[in-house]
C-alpha cells in the first residue's frame, strides 16, 4: 500500500523508519519530511496544513492511508477534511477528528472531559483577560509552586511553574493581557501543583479498543540536573523502572480506560494516538495532560521497543480491530539523547553543516531539525537530532547514545548528559 506520513520531526523520522520496514509499505511519502526522513521514503515539500495540496497528492500517488504525526493539523481539522470529501473520504486517516484533537488543542476542554469521566487530575480552574482578578485571587489559595498553562497550542512551551506568588500573579498578566504565548494564552489554566514523578503512556485506539505501547520517561529542561527553561524534550528512556505491573494496571483501569470510554460515549470520532502525560504520586497516577498525537523525543524509544509491524497495526485501528492485536516489546532498555542548538530554547542560529552522523555504530540516528543545503545536511530547528540506543541496562544505552552524541559536530552543539542518571 502507499502510504503518506504528515510532518518533519525526530517523531516523524522514527514512525517512517519503523513504516519503511514492514511489507505492507509499497511506497512511502512524507510531507514535508527532513534530511533523514528521505531515507526511508520520498519527501514532498507540502506543508502538513496544506489540506488541499495534500489532496491532490493523495489522489496522483494513490494514497491508501495517511499518517498525521504532529497536533497542528489534527487541530485544524485534517481528518474530517478527509472524512468529508467525496474523493478522500475511503482513505484512512490514523488521527482523531478535529474534536477529539481539543484534549490537546484545549487545556480546559481536556480537564473538562477528565472532570466529566472521572480521570484523576490535579484540581484546576480557568481564567480569561475578562476575569484576571479572580485569577490573580485563585492564585492567592494555592501553595507553591504554582502551574499556569496556556489553554491552547504553543509548541511544548505554554506551561510556567513558579515558585514565587508575586512571579506567578506577573506571568498571569503577562500571558492574559500581554500575550506571552500569542493567541494560545488568550485563556490560562491554573493547576495544582503534583508532587511525583513524570511519566508517559502512549495508546493507539480505533475508538472503542485500544491498545498500550511501551512506556518512556522523558526529559524536558534544558539544563542537566532538570535546570533552566522548558523545551520540547531533551532526551527519553523507555521501560521505565517505577512503572512496574501494578502501577500500570492502575493506569488501565483509572485513566486509560475511562478515556477511551468517555470519548466513545460523548460521540467523538476518534482513531490515533492518545499520549497521556502522567504524575506517579506516590504509587498514584494522576494525568497531567493529554496529547492527541505520539511525543517526541518519546517516539524515538518507544517506537524501536514496538516489535510489531506499525502498518499492521494502522490497519487494525483503521478497520476496528485492535482487540485483535497482541502487542510485542523489545526487553531491552532505550535511550535517546537530542542534540540541540546552541540557544535553544531561545533564539538559535540555523543553517550549521553537520558532520561525523555517517560513523554512528551500535545507536539509530533520528533527524529533526534538519535539511539538505548544496549537498550538506545542514541544521534547520532548535532539536537536530535524536540518538538512540539499546542496552541490557540503562547504563549501557545511555554509554552507547552519549559516545555517538560527542561522535556527531555541528557548530553550538548542545546536549544533556544526564538523561537517565535518576533512574538508575
Amino acid at each position: 500500500m502507499n502510504i503518506l506520513l504528515l510532518g518533519s520531526g525526530g517523531r516523524e523520522n522514527a514512525l517512517a523508519w519503523k513504516m519503511s520496514q514492514s511489507p505492507l509499505c509499497d511506497q512511502l511519502y512524507i510531507a514535508p519530511g527532513n534530511a533523514g526522513s528521505s531515507r526511508y521514503g520520498t519527501n514532498v515539500t507540502i506543508s502538513a496544513t496544506d489540506f488541499s495540496a495534500l489532496k491532490a497528492l493523495c489522489l496522483e500517488k494513490k494514497i491508501n492511508l495517511v499518517v498525521v504525526g504532529p497536533e497542528d493539523p489534527l487541530v485544524k481539522g485534517v481528518a474530517d477534511y478527509f472524512a468529508n470529501d467525496g474523493e478522500l473520504k475511503h482513505i484512512p486517516v490514523i488521527g482523531p477528528s478535529q474534536q477529539g484533537a481539543m484534549l490537546e488543542g484545549s487545556k480546559d476542554f481536556s480537564k473538562q472531559f477528565m472532570q466529566r469521566h472521572g480521570v484523576p487530575t490535579a484540581a484546576y480552574a480557568s481564567f480569561t483577560r475578562e476575569n484576571i482578578d479572580d485569577g490573580l485571587k485563585f492564585l492567592e489559595t494555592l501553595r507553591a509552586p504554582y502551574v499556569l498553562k496556556a489553554d491552547g497550542l504553543a509548541a511544548g512551551k505554554g506551561v510556567l511553574i513558579l515558585n514565587d506568588l508575586d512571579e506567578a500573579k506577573h506571568e498571569l498578566r503577562q500571558m492574559l493581557e500581554a500575550s506571552k504565548f500569542g493567541a494560545a494564552s488568550d485563556k490560562v489554566v491554573i493547576e495544582e501543583f503534583l508532587d511525583g514523578i513524570e511519566l508517559s503512556i502512549f495508546v493507539l485506539t480505533d475508538g472503542k479498543n485500544y491498545v498500550t505501547l511501551p512506556e518512556a520517561k522523558d526529559y524536558k529542561r534544558i539544563g542537566e540536573g532538570d535546570t533552566g527553561l522548558n523545551t520540547g524534550g531533551m532526551g527519553a528512556v523507555s521501560p521505565v523502572p517505577f512503572a512496574d505491573e501494578i502501577f500500570l494496571l492502575k493506569v488501565d483501569e483509572r485513566i486509560i480506560r475511562p478515556t477511551v470510554n468517555g470519548l466513545h460515549a460523548d460521540g467523538i470520532p476518534y482513531k490515533g494516538f492518545i499520549f497521556i502525560g502522567l504524575m506517579n504520586v506516590k504509587g498514584e497516577p494522576y494525568v497531567i495532560e493529554y496529547n492527541v498525537r505520539m511525543g517526541d523525543p518519546e517516539t524515538e524509544v518507544v517506537i524501536p521497543r514496538l516489535k510489531n509491524d506499525m502498518v499492521e497495526l494502522f490497519i487494525a485501528a483503521a478497520e476496528n480491530k485492535l482487540n485483535e492485536v497482541t502487542i510485542q516489546k523489545d526487553p531491552r532498555t532505550a535511550l535517546t539523547v537530542i542534540l540541540a542548538s546552541g540557544g535553544y530554547p531561545g533564539d538559535f542560529e540555523k543553517g550549521k553543516v553537520i558532520s561525523g552522523h555517517d560513523q554512528v555504530t551500535d545507536s539509530i540516528v533520528f533527524h529533526a531539525g534538519t535539511a539538505v543545503k548544496d549537498n550538506s545536511i545542514v541544521t534547520s530547528g532548535g532539536r537536530v537530532m535524536a540518538i538512540t540506543s539499546f542496552g541490557d541496562s540503562i547504563e549501557e544505552a545511555k554509554e552507547k547514545s552519549m559516545r555517538n552524541a560527542e561522535a556527531i559536530r555541528f557548530e553550538g552543539k548542545y546536549y544533556r548528559r544526564d538523561i537517565g542518571t535518576d533512574l538508575i
